[in-house]
């Protein structure tokens, strides 16, 4: 299934050219593939930040009178209803995601059987493919509402939609501090690892202060949700097995395996595999800590052990309903890229509109992106072991 964010999300891994200084003759970037411009004050430190978070509330103003969750808005009647329940009696919300997801297998057997009795007719094949379209787009808003669900019972509160015009630096003085609660999602395994992608991402500016004020398009922003998105659904999933293995003691006592390459996994849409092992340019691993790489204990260093094979598949989404969410709450909140697909089949995607925030914002919409993708995987894992739809 393709889509302007899958297609943006594509450009990941292109080079970026050096950003340009706004105050002084200083250079830096976020990552590979994140153009941005900073303006520093004074010290920062990615793995000791004491970083407050973007002031949001639970229930948004929609701006048409109404009342939003979230940025992606509930449209169908069951997506609807669960977003009242939310609102009111959010403790009921286990037992109606699993009537309605009944009430789906229901509807789907009788489709089957009616289609059944008429194999040959056009209209009625018509009629069962809107219905399977219904159902898939109930499906997202069942998984959707499951992952605001889980953000409220951590008490956090998601990030609205940013301002389509950029707007100035927000204060971030009295901002709540969600570092702490965003953090409490993740094993300390994962979290180590997040907070290895969070120095990627900053790169040379990981010293920088919190208050560094970041220029970063649109499109590019959109991407590096996305695939913290991705990265933080692929830590939720091998994170899983890791912690099984290490409970059964079934862990491999060293590391004796080489160590997988860039050239192993195939390309992924969303995710950039630099998150997941340090690599030099020429391929081979980089210098790292002995304890980092070689503990068996370490989910980086179970990471590095898996074959290629397994890598792939756990780096990969396993339905199409929850790749249709990554796109719709990306687009939700950085609106939709401006993509144009060229005659030769390769994908052009224009920057857009340039958003301002500071080093503390980027961090926060990081961290929520990764907890939004481990939500994601508890979802589908629910939703599937009462409703078949994942691919594998």
């Amino acid at each position: 299934m393709s889509s302007a964010w899958a297609d943006a999300a594509l450009l990941l891994a292109s080079p970026s050219p050096s950003c340009s200084p706004l105050a002084r003759p200083r250079y830096g970037r976020l990552r590979k593939g994140f153009p941005c411009t900073t303006r520093s004050k004074a010290g920062f430190q990615i793995n000791h930040y004491q970083a407050r978070s973007l002031k949001v509330e639970a229930k948004m103003d929609s701006g048409d009178g109404e009342t939003q969750l979230a940025p992606v808005k509930f449209e169908t009647p069951s997506g609807q209803l669960l977003a009242q329940i939310l609102q009111s009696q959010p403790h009921l919300i286990p037992v109606t995601v699993d009537q309605q997801l009944e009430n789906l297998t229901a509807e789907k057997i009788a489709q089957k059987e009616k289609a059944a009795k008429v194999p040959e007719d056009l209209l009625y094949k018509r009629i069962a493919e809107v219905k399977e379209k219904e159902r898939q787009n109930t499906l997202e808003e069942i998984i959707y509402c499951w992952i605001l669900f889980k953000f409220m019972e951590n008490d956090i509160q998601m990030t609205p939609a940013l301002s389509s015009s950029g707007g100035p630096v927000r204060d971030v003085s009295s901002l709540p501090n969600q570092e702490y609660k965003l953090q409490s999602i993740h094993s300390q395994d994962a979290l180590e690892m997040i907070q290895n992608h969070l120095n990627l991402i900053m790169g040379e500016q990981a010293a920088a202060p919190l208050d560094t004020v970041v220029e970063i398009s649109n499109l590019n922003l959109g991407k590096l949700y996305a695939a913290s998105i991705m990265y933080g659904y692929f830590l939720k999933r091998v994170d899983e097995r890791f912690q099984l293995e290490k409970t059964m003691k079934t862990l491999p006592p060293s590391l004796n395996e080489k160590l997988f390459t860039e050239r192993d996994i195939k390309p992924n849409p969303f995710m950039d595999m630099e998150s997941l092992v340090r690599m030099t340019p020429d391929g081979e691993m980089a210098d790292v800590e002995e304890d980092e790489e070689t503990n068996p204990n370490k989910l980086r260093s179970y990471v590095s052990r898996l074959d290629a094979d397994t890598l792939q598949r756990y780096a990969t989404i396993r339905s199409k309903e929850s790749v249709s969410l990554i796109e719709k709450q990306t687009q939700a909140l950085f609106g939709r890229p401006d993509i144009k697909v060229l005659d030769d089949g390769s994908v052009n995607a224009k920057d857009g509109k340039t958003v301002t925030l500071t080093f503390t914002e980027l961090t926060h919409l990081v961290l929520e992106a990764a907890g939004f993708g481990a939500f994601l995987w508890e979802a589908e894992s629910h939703v599937e072991s009462k409703y078949h739809f994942v691919n594998s």
